[in-house]
């Protein structure tokens, strides 16, 4: 075990975990972040997405010893009210139908918008892809990215 000193959705925090402890597991064993979800534990789905300074980032392979004194945000941490214009946008679209991956997808969404507030439809096929949606809603997600794009302009 290790201490490990993690700034997390704007806050400094400490954990004392195994070196190799994948974030997604700090996130929800240790800090009860439990909105960023397990999906396939091989950074193939996308349900585990959070930001990295900024960077979508899959936690469910990232060990905590790598993460030094980089930012991580989780969905918790983008908004604290669900006001970010992708959550809006999110709602407004009724994008959600068993909602497992969505915090993965809005996470990416959000990261996609912050680097590029006017994306194409490639670029956000480009970006969402292996972001897997067990129901099928990515014609919703897609709608929802450009509705929150065009709510930024």
């Amino acid at each position: 075990m290790a201490q490990f000193s993690l700034k997390i959705n704007g806050k400094d925090l400490k954990v004392d975990v195994d070196p190799q402890t994948p974030m997604l597991w700090v996130l929800r064993d240790h800090l009860d972040l439990v909105g960023t979800k397990y999906g396939c534990g091989v950074a193939q789905c996308g349900a585990c997405t959070v930001h990295l300074n900024g960077v979508a980032t899959r936690s469910c392979t990232l060990p905590v010893s790598s993460v030094g004194n980089n930012e991580i945000t989780t969905i918790e941490g983008l908004s604290e009210n669900g006001d970010h214009p992708v959550q809006k946008a999110w709602l407004a679209i009724d994008v959600p139908q068993c909602g497992y991956c969505q915090a993965g997808q809005i996470m990416s969404a959000a990261a996609l918008l912050k680097s590029n507030p006017n994306p194409t439809d490639e670029q956000i096929e480009g970006a969402m892809n292996g972001n897997i949606c067990w129901c099928g809603t990515y014609t919703r997600i897609k709608k929802a990215i450009k509705t929150a794009a065009n709510s930024n302009a």
